[in-house]
């Protein structure tokens, strides 16, 4: 309690602070970089086998460019994961204005990288996340690994977890203020249940709420959903080379919406 007494009384965060994290994150799809990683490693051998063994020097540049390409995608990947997702959502979060008294959900929260900056600007409100917990979705993804993340990011007293489906929320009609959700909802790959999925947060968001949610899939189908819904103010814009999963071709984009009122 005297933790959340004095968070209260603490100044806002800027979004450089809000992106310094104290817990561990893991990375986002591991075997994705590995890959990556693996293809470059391909490219490398061979450039060197063709330079020093086959004297073609012609191949051996293939290999190298092929390598360069791989390698520096992993990188841009890395990048991503470990620091720059986090810089980019540190600016999105501050740029709400928030109250510090709302209510706010993560769907798809993993081990916390959005869910437990959102709680950092909330210290009269709450941040609860959902999840079901797929490793395959990022390294070492479970309830537990989240808990920690949020006590060494200072926020517990104020987060809550659940196990749950994000196409089938039991929260109330009308209840948060923000629901966010990063790297999430593509991962839905049922007939349809990325459409429940909006048509869930819509439902829990009161009126006057906002919906933020990055993703390098389906982002234009999340936008027509909403505007199907009767929302009325949805954009969608890309978020830079810091939200690049491997380049240009793995972009995020962020959707933002506010529920008419």
């Amino acid at each position: 309690m005297q933790e959340r007494q004095n968070g209260e009384h603490a100044l806002k965060p800027s979004p450089a602070q809000l992106a310094r994290r104290r817990g561990a994150y893991g990375v986002d799809a591991p075997i994705v970089p590995l890959m990556l990683a693996g293809f470059g490693a391909i490219g490398l051998i061979l450039g060197v086998l063709n330079l020093t063994t086959f004297h073609s020097t012609p191949w051996a540049i293939v290999g190298f460019v092929y390598a360069a390409f791989f390698l520096l995608s992993a990188a841009s990947y890395l990048y991503t994961t470990r620091a720059g997702k986090f810089r980019v959502w540190a600016t999105i979060l501050t740029d709400l204005g928030l109250r510090g008294d709302e209510c706010a959900l993560d769907l798809g929260c993993g081990r916390g990288a959005v869910l437990l900056m959102v709680a950092q600007l909330l210290p009269k409100g709450t941040a609860s996340g959902v999840d079901i917990w797929k490793t395959g979705d990022q390294s070492g993804n479970d309830q537990a690994a989240a808990e920690a993340n949020a006590r060494a990011e200072g926020v517990a007293d104020r987060v809550e977890l659940f196990t749950a489906d994000m196409r089938e929320l039991s929260f109330a009609d009308a209840s948060c203020d923000l629901i966010v959700s990063s790297l999430a909802i593509h991962n839905i790959h049922a007939a349809g249940g990325r459409e429940q999925a909006i048509a869930a947060a819509a439902r829990v968001l009161k009126p006057g709420g906002r919906l933020r949610i990055a993703d390098f899939r389906a982002t234009g189908e999340y936008a027509r959903w909403l505007r199907e819904l009767g929302w009325g103010d949805v954009s969608v814009r890309n978020l830079g080379w810091r939200y690049w999963y491997g380049g240009p071709w793995a972009a995020t984009s962020l959707v933002s919406a506010t529920k008419p009122a």
